[in-house]
């Protein structure tokens, strides 16, 4: 029976946790650091997601058999390397591979180079430059900091006095640290997420997910982590599914094995379809997150013997099976959230709920209690035959959770309803 520890503490996380504990191959697993809601299925450990050597001399103390890195941050902080050079199996990135993600220029010039279709694009490093750029093109201008931003980094500016200030603020005020950003042009259409299973060349992809990245209904407001996410989407053809995944999520695998920094967790496309064909927004080096939370719950294969594959560059046992049914997840967020917010507020009746709640940032009080301790609180996930039944259900799920300190959004999906 195997051991396992999952890197990271939100909502992937628990989604991660979750299905590794539907594994008839494991007997137990530490989550470092987690949240309250992990507690319930794993034993929570009192580490950073980037402290790697705290990670790997417990992993090394624990006997850990196969480590899940959740986030990109702890990617780009090297645990993946740390780890493989003590021996130990991990699923997740390199530190060099990572930046697939951790840097939007990387990104741009392995697509340019291997004819993967995205949006064209120049970098600044001096805000005067960009600055020049920007307003002799029309808009509104896609702004891009390139470097790992936790889903923050990217403003779409629709007049040159937002250009100008999202220029200052990651040129000048280093908002997000020293670093460069990509100026992309502007496509349009409906987005979407493509996570792939990725080991070197090898590909397994799992099924297609929108996100919802604006705060409030009707796509409005700030652009937040994702306020929820679904998969069977009605827009996507299966010819636009097979030219995503050999021209861009195969193609893209084979161009890291070519550099040199193959792939070895999870590669997350995020997609656009465009008037003239599906490109990409951007690639990440991990679950993307709600993504994860609607996907992994339709995986009927053991995810242990994916992951544990993966790490070790070889196939898995069994062909991957996915349940015929499509799911909707909606985030409870913290009033403020994406901007300031207050922590701390008690939660009832997430507990015992007809559905799957994933929690993305909580925490217990000294009797018990369950409370919010981030921005995006908890995500509730039903599943149904159509999009309308799961939205259905979803919303009536969430609607029964108390607290006034959290909203969520009521027209996820709307894409497809």
């Amino acid at each position: 029976m195997k051991k396992v520890l999952v890197i990271g503490s939100g909502g992937r996380e628990h989604a991660i946790v979750d299905a590794l504990s539907r594994s008839p191959q494991v007997e137990k697993i530490w989550c470092a650091p987690g949240n309250a809601g992990i507690a319930r299925q794993a034993e929570c450990v009192p580490i950073k997601d980037t402290d790697v050597s705290a990670l790997l001399a417990f992993a090394l103390e624990k006997g850990i058999d196969l480590t899940v890195v959740g986030p990109e941050a702890a990617l780009a902080a090297g645990v993946a390397d740390s780890f493989r050079d003590a021996g130990l199996k991990v699923f997740g990135h390199s530190k060099s591979a990572t930046r697939i993600e951790s840097s939007k220029e990387f990104a741009k010039i392995l697509m340019e180079r291997y004819d993967i279709p995205t949006a064209g694009y120049r970098s600044f490093d001096n805000y005067g430059k960009a600055l020049e750029y920007v307003s002799g093109r029309p808009f509104p201008a896609v702004l891009k900091y390139d470097g790992l931003a936790a889903g923050k980094g990217v403003v779409i500016a629709e007049n040159l006095q937002e250009a100008d200030e999202a220029l200052k603020e990651m040129l000048l005020d280093d908002a997000f640290g020293k670093g460069k950003v990509v100026v992309e042009d502007y496509l349009c259409g409906p987005e979407f997420s493509f996570l792939c299973f990725v080991s070197g060349s090898d590909v397994y992809p799992m099924p297609l997910s929108q996100d919802h990245k604006r705060a409030f209904d009707g796509d409005k407001g700030p652009n937040t982590g994702g306020m929820g996410a679904y998969t069977g989407l009605p827009f996507i053809t299966e010819e636009d599914r097979e030219f995503a995944l050999e021209k861009i999520m195969k193609r893209a695998a084979a161009a890291m094995v070519a550099e040199g920094c193959p792939l070895s967790g999870v590669l997350y496309g995020g997609l656009m379809k465009t008037p003239q064909g599906i490109k990409v927004i951007e690639f990440n080096a991990r679950f993307g997150d709600p993504e994860t939370e609607v996907v992994l719950p339709l995986l009927q294969s053991d995810v242990y013997d994916i992951f544990e594959a993966v790490a070790c560059g070889k196939e898995p046992q069994q062909q991957l099976k996915w349940k015929d049914e499509v799911t909707v997840g909606i985030v409870l967020a913290s009033k403020g959230y994406p901007g300031k917010y207050e922590k701390g507020f008690p939660i009832l009746g997430a507990e015992d709920r007809d559905a799957i709640v994933y929690h993305m940032g909580t925490s217990r009080g000294a009797d018990g209690s369950l409370l919010t301790a981030g921005g995006r609180v908890l995500i509730v996930v039903c599943s149904g035959k159509t999009v309308a039944e799961a939205h259905a259900k979803a919303t009536a799920e969430a609607e029964r959770i108390n607290c006034p300190q959290l909203f969520h959004r009521n027209d996820i999906a709307h894409w497809a309803l």
